[in-house]
């Protein structure tokens, strides 16, 4: 776990580092329908920026504003105090208004803060919808964002390079599938945090050195006998953008629970998808980053997002959802309140908590919130224990 947890726990881990010193270019990315794989067929390296390290908001507050989700203000902040100087590009996507904004607020922070903006800075457009024209809309936008990357950084990206990068991520993505199909199995071997950072690990690392470590990792997990599962509550952790290690922990650290499976926008459920492998790369692209999306943005698609949770939850066994959304989300906020409704009519327990992202300030009442939540759990066991102890009598 050494060379995930680096990478999924600083902002310039140490493969990022390696790879600048061998003269190659980095591109950050803000969000989850941005196709790695056209900067893969570069030989540039895509890293998906990240909030952590942050340590206050001056920054962030001056161009944003209070009221807005934390998440991208902890991004500007970072960029303001140079954190991000080793990039050589960003691209920024509308996944959310608030993300929207940070394209104009780090421009804008830019006229105060010299050299904050990448020389190559990049609005990649997204429709809200993928039928149809929407799908056509994404196809476009994606063969522009080739045109930019091929133009400014002088480099091909062919149909044929982007089918092998396509082949090399999906090496990555299937071996995650394998991690799912251990913790599906009634006897956990690996805690949600560690296979929430190997999972973050590969949005910033090479992918050829991340498929490399992710294998060895994943032939050790096979081997393991000791169950991290036992007498703990399986559980599963949807809801806002998030990449902080420190909520996995602070739910796993109570000692009554294991996460078994989560929704999130930095988890398996992305990066656990394979994309088909033949016919035109960029359709293929588009039908996986676009078309399988089950992000609250896109309109029209909640039963299916429900259909989808209802299935991650039966395969994970969780008996119970922790449903976290980031403060001013409005996205997810309403979501989990529509999650919470449906899945409690059908016997699942929820809890829904509000929290800031970065430093947990409020760690104390989250951490008191989910241990009665733990507690309603054993609760609603022990009825369902003395129910069938009547029954058989």
């Amino acid at each position: 776990m050494k060379v995930f947890n680096d990478a999924a726990t600083r902002v310039q881990c140490d493969s990022i580092t390696r790879w600048k010193k061998e003269g190659k270019p980095v591109v950050g990315y803000t969000c989850s329908y941005t196709p790695a794989e056209i900067f893969y067929a570069a030989d540039i390296l895509p890293v998906r920026l990240r909030g952590i390290e942050t340590d206050g908001m001056e920054v962030g507050d001056t161009y944003f504003g209070p009221f807005i989700c934390s998440f991208p203000k902890c991004i500007l902040q970072l960029a303001g105090k140079g954190k991000f100087s080793f990039l050589d590009g960003a691209i920024i996507t509308p996944g959310c208004d608030g993300m929207r904004r940070l394209d104009e607020c780090w421009r804008k922070a830019g006229e105060d803060f010299d050299g904050i903006v990448p020389d190559y800075f990049y609005y990649f457009d997204v429709p809200h919808k993928s039928e149809n024209h929407g799908m056509a809309w994404y196809i476009e936008e994606v063969k522009e964002l080739i045109k930019s990357v091929e133009k400014h950084f002088n480099v091909s990206i062919t149909n044929e390079k982007l089918t092998a990068a396509i082949k090399a991520f999906n090496k990555g993505r299937r071996l995650l599938n394998e991690i799912e199909n251990l913790r599906s199995k009634d006897e956990i071997v690996v805690s949600g945090t560690d296979v929430f950072a190997a999972t973050i690990a590969g949005t910033v690392m090479p992918r050829d050195e991340y498929t490399k470590e992710l294998k060895k990792w994943v032939t050790a997990l096979k081997k393991r006998k000791t169950s991290l599962s036992k007498n703990k509550h399986r559980v599963m952790l949807v809801g806002s953008i998030s990449d902080e290690i420190d909520l996995f922990e602070l739910i796993e650290d109570t000692n009554k629970a294991i996460i078994a499976g989560e929704n999130l926008c930095f988890g398996i459920r992305y990066e656990g998808n394979e994309i088909k492998e033949d016919g035109d790369p960029i359709e293929a692209l588009a039908d996986h980053y676009l078309g399988t999306s089950v992000c609250p943005r896109m309109y029209g698609k909640y039963k299916e997002r429900l259909a989808m949770l209802k299935e991650r939850i039966e395969r994970s066994q969780a008996a119970g959802v922790i449903m976290q959304n980031i403060r001013f989300c409005d996205l997810h906020g309403a979501e989990n309140a529509l999650f919470e409704r449906d899945l409690e009519a059908i016997g699942i327990p929820c809890l829904r908590v509000e929290r800031e992202y970065g430093p947990h300030i409020d760690a104390g009442r989250m951490k008191l919130r989910i241990n009665a939540f733990l507690e309603r759990i054993d609760a609603k066991n022990d009825h369902k224990l003395s129910e069938a102890v009547a029954v058989s009598a």
